[in-house]
C-alpha cells in the first residue's frame, strides 16, 4: 500500500511511486505511434476522414467509462471489504488475548496463556501467507512450538489448524473446570470470528470479477484507444496524438487500477499491507504478555508498506 505525503500540485504530474503509468506505459506508446501515423497519413492524403466525427466517440467513449466505473467500484469495494475484514481480525486477537488473560484460572494463566497468545500471532502470519499463496509453515515458525509445527508441515490449512488447537486448549480447560460454560462460550466465539474473517477473505480471494466482464472491458478499451485518431484527425490535426494519449492513459489506468484492486491481498504496490498488518497483532499480544522489547512497527520502503 502507498503510504506518503500528498505531493504538491506541481510534483504530482512527475510521481511515479504508485502510479499506474509503468503498468501501462508500453500501451499509451503503442497508441500514441498510431495516432503519429494517422496524422502523418492524413496530412498525406492516405484517406480523408470526412465522413468520421467525434460524435460516434464520444458516445461511445461515454458508455464505456460508465461501465468501466461500475467495474472499479466492485473492485473497490472488495479492496475494502478486505480492509475491513483485516481491521476485523485486530479487534478479535486483542479481545482473545485480553480476556483468555481475564477469564483463566490463575493456575493455568501464564503457560496456556502464552500458547494462546503466540497462536494469534501466528494466525495473522500464517493468514497473510495463505492469502498471498506464500509458505504458511514458515510464516508460522516462529509462534508455535517444534513439535506442533511438525503436524502443521502436511497441513493445507494452517491457520484455521491453528484455531483448532487454540479451541482444544479451551475445551480442556473446560473439562478441568478452570473454565465455566459461559466464559468458554466466550471465549470460542472469538476463536469463531476469526475463523469468519479467514472464511470472508478467503471468499475474496477465490472468487474474482467475472473473467467475460473484465474481458469486454479490456477488448473495447483498446478497440476505441485504436480507432480513436481516425475519428480526431479531421479536427485536431497535429493535436490528435496528444489528445488520444490523454484519452488512452485515462482508460488503460481505470481497466489496469481495477486488475490491481480485483486482488487486495496480492503483492503490487497497491495492495493491502498484510505483513504489517500482522505485525500489527504480534506487537499488541506480545505487550499484553509482558514482552520487552517489542519489535518495531513496520515501515514503509520508497513509501511502499507491504
Amino acid at each position: 500500500m502507498i503510504v506518503r505525503p500528498r505531493p504538491s500540485a506541481l510534483a504530482l504530474f512527475f510521481v511515479l511511486r504508485g502510479s499506474i503509468i509503468p503498468r501501462i506505459l508500453s500501451r499509451i506508446i503503442v497508441i500514441t505511434v498510431l495516432s503519429c501515423v494517422v496524422v502523418w497519413m492524413y496530412h498525406r492524403q492516405f484517406f480523408s476522414p470526412a465522413h468520421l466525427t467525434a460524435v460516434p466517440f464520444s458516445l461511445f467513449g461515454l458508455a464505456l467509462s460508465v461501465f468501466m466505473g461500475f467495474r472499479n467500484n466492485v473492485c473497490y469495494d472488495r479492496w475494502w471489504e478486505a480492509r475491513k475484514q483485516w481491521g476485523d481480525l485486530v479487534v478479535q486477537a486483542r479481545s482473545l488475548a485480553r480476556e483468555s488473560a481475564v477469564l483463566l484460572a490463575a493456575s493455568t494463566a501464564n503457560p496456556l496463556q502464552e500458547r494462546l497468545v503466540r497462536r494469534c500471532i501466528g494466525f495473522g502470519y500464517g493468514l497473510a501467507a495463505r492469502l498471498r499463496g506464500q509458505d504458511m509453515v514458515e510464516a508460522v515458525r516462529p509462534w508455535v512450538q517444534q513439535d506442533e509445527l511438525d503436524s502443521l508441515a502436511g497441513c493445507r490449512n494452517v491457520p484455521d489448524a491453528l484455531l483448532l488447537a487454540i479451541n482444544r486448549d479451551l475445551a480442556a480447560c473446560l473439562r478441568r473446570g478452570e473454565l465455566t460454560d459461559i466464559l468458554y462460550q466466550g471465549l470460542t466465539q472469538r476463536v469463531a470470528q476469526c475463523a469468519a474473517i479467514q472464511a470472508a477473505c478467503e471468499r475474496i480471494k477465490f472468487t474474482p470479477c467475472p473473467f467475460a466482464y473484465s474481458l469486454l472491458l479490456h477488448r473495447t478499451a483498446w478497440l476505441f484507444c485504436l480507432l480513436l485518431p481516425f475519428g480526431l484527425v479531421g479536427t485536431l490535426e497535429f493535436l490528435t496524438p496528444l489528445a488520444v494519449t490523454i484519452v488512452a492513459y485515462t482508460f488503460f489506468g481505470l481497466d489496469a487500477l481495477g486488475d490491481e484492486l480485483e486482488d487486495p491481498f496480492g503483492a503490487d504496490e497497491n495492495d493491502l499491507p498484510l505483513s504489517a498488518l500482522a505485525r500489527v497483532i504480534e506487537i499488541d499480544l506480545l505487550e499484553g504478555l509482558g514482552v520487552r522489547p517489542l519489535p518495531e512497527p513496520a515501515v514503509p520502503v520508497d513509501y511502499v508498506l507491504r
